[in-house]
């Protein structure tokens, strides 16, 4: 069961937060309560990729310029591409096990891993 903080009641304000995980000097704040942050232990996992796949567009074009020499081939090398997956931030301590995810991008993977860093020197103080 998590414990009544001063972050519940609005006294210690929220130093920084990843998807619906936030952080305090002193609490680490889930939708299942508020649990003290000393001697959680934090972990990220970039579970995203980048697809690319032949465009649309590219297809269209060299079905309709295919019989002019043979260029209209070259736009099957235009490429779409996009990010899958997602970005994983798990805090686990004593009573506590939470996960918190979010769409991967490489700005995902960079914040998560500045956050995570953060959090780690949190939990140490």
């Amino acid at each position: 069961m998590s414990e009544l903080s001063p972050a519940a009641s609005g006294h210690e304000p929220i130093l920084a937060s990843f998807g619906n995980v936030s952080v305090t000097h002193h609490w680490v704040v889930t939708p299942t309560g508020n649990h003290p942050i000393r001697g959680t232990h934090w972990t990220v996992q970039d579970l995203g990729r980048l697809e690319e796949k032949i465009s649309t567009t590219g297809i269209v074009l060299a079905i309709l310029f295919v019989w002019f020499c043979l260029l209209g081939l070259l736009f099957l090398l235009m490429k779409d591409q996009r990010w899958v997956g997602w970005v994983e931030v798990t805090v686990t301590g004593p009573g506590l096990h939470h996960a918190a995810i979010i769409p991967a991008s490489p700005t995902a993977t960079y914040e998560a891993h500045q956050f995570v860093n953060y959090c780690r020197q949190l939990a140490v103080v």
